[in-house]
């Protein structure tokens, strides 16, 4: 079967899960209310494209593109990206549920992570150069020889970063949730004085 191309469409309250999403690319689309969870996603290219309260839980993403698209209130539990199609991935992700994902050696430089969960997330030696990761909650993600230069984690909470073990030069942290770059020693510290 051919691969079919979708421009500038609209899909609303589609069910991939019973009725699997067309093979093909999808430019300048957008995704409302849609149900992807255990759908097989693989070498589906989206470009430009919204996803605006879909549920993409453990859905299969081996080989599939995401250039310049953005995902909004979506629930995204359990997904491995690094099976994603790294070529020109950039993605902006607000206000969304990325709990069990993994983001294992990517390249995420200039990603956005805006109001999101981030529980349990593995960023093991990811790049996240310039990346915004503001008022998210990082609570048990993996950082391990991440580079988290010039990034911005103001307002995220939970978080606990090795500075011995991953780049943070130029990043911005506030407080006190910056305390989670000293986790590692064990020490307390009374936030009262």
């Amino acid at each position: 079967m051919e691969d079919r191309h979708f421009e500038e469409e609209i899909f609303d309250r589609k069910d991939f899960s019973v009725q699997p999403i067309a093979r093909g690319e999808y430019e300048y689309c957008t995704f409302k209310n849609c149900n992807f969870s255990n759908s097989d996603l693989s070498q589906i290219r989206f470009y430009e494209t919204e996803f605006l309260d879909c549920n993409f839980s453990n859905a299969n993403l081996t080989k599939t593109s995401f250039q310049e698209v953005v995902f909004k209130n979506c629930k995204m539990l359990g997904l491995q990206f690094e099976r994603c199609n790294d070529f020109g991935f950039a993605a902006k992700f607000d206000n969304c549920q990325l709990n069990y994902s993994t983001f294992y050696q990517m390249k995420l430089n200039r990603t956005s992570f805006i109001s999101s969960q981030l529980q349990s997330v593995d960023f093991t030696e990811a790049e996240l150069k310039n990346c915004v990761i503001q008022n998210c909650d990082l609570l048990n993600a993996t950082f391990l020889k991440t580079n988290l230069e010039k990034s911005d984690l103001r307002k995220s909470v939970n978080y606990s970063i090795d500075p011995e073990n991953n780049k943070i030069k130029g990043a911005k942290f506030s407080m006190p949730e910056v305390i989670g770059l000293l986790d590692k020693y064990q020490i307390k510290i009374d936030k009262n004085s």
